[in-house]
């Protein structure tokens, strides 16, 4: 890690973006650690199952997917931080929902101005969540590239610890860099799972403290 890169996870560490969650480091030995998994929007009902490409039906183009009955997601006018969609997004990927996370957040990225760093924040997020679904699936090459594709973007967001990134992540885009990068080297032991299960892989939570505040943990 250069000096840079150090100074920005000491600087997150010092003015304590991360919240409550505790970070267990992560070994190819090891399962996830124990990391409160606070709901952002507990109003709304997680999916039935969290889906795997070939394992569940498809959630919105099978009859029997958990949202083919759903109709689509109201059109958003603007990408927004403090939006319920980009919050949503952020409760999937903490509880293991992946490819419906990328969902979500994919209908920011449509909308967010071209060329902005909030639609690369996104198109890092949506990566990350790709990351998700390969690690579950035991496909450690795709894993590695969809992660370092998403490090690469969080990195080019040269900001402060107290930009509104950094708030409504939980951390500073640089150290979620770290983060992702660590985790697609050294995957989390899968536990054995009944199918359809949400199953977190990555140690760590986003959301913002304000957010999250005052919220059931489960």
């Amino acid at each position: 890690m250069d000096e840079k890169r150090s100074a920005d996870l000491q600087t997150d560490l010092a003015t304590g973006l991360y919240g409550t969650m505790v970070i267990a480091i992560m070994s190819s030995t090891s399962a996830i650690g124990v990391v409160k998994r606070p709901r952002l929007l507990p109003q709304r009902s997680f999916p039935d199952y969290a889906y795997l490409p070939g394992r569940q039906p498809h959630p919105v183009r099978d009859s029997a997917g958990h949202s083919y009955h759903v109709g689509p997601l109201p059109l958003v006018a603007k990408a927004s931080l403090d939006s319920d969609a980009f919050a949503w997004g952020e409760d999937l990927f903490n509880h293991g929902y992946y490819w419906e996370a990328h969902e979500a957040w994919e209908g920011l990225w449509q909308v967010a101005e071209r060329g902005s760093a909030m639609r690369m924040l996104l198109k890092g997020l949506i990566l990350v969540s790709a990351a998700g679904v390969k690690i579950r699936e035991g496909k450690h090459d795709a894993t590695v590239r969809h992660a370092g594709r998403a490090a690469a973007l969080f990195r080019r967001l040269v900001l402060g610890p107290r930009h509104p990134f950094a708030r409504a992540l939980g951390m500073s885009p640089a150290v979620l860099a770290e983060h992702v990068e660590i985790a697609a080297r050294t995957p989390a032991v899968l536990a054995s799972t009944m199918p359809g299960q949400p199953e977190p892989v990555f140690d760590f939570i986003l959301g913002a403290k304000s957010r999250a505040r005052g919220q059931a943990h489960l």
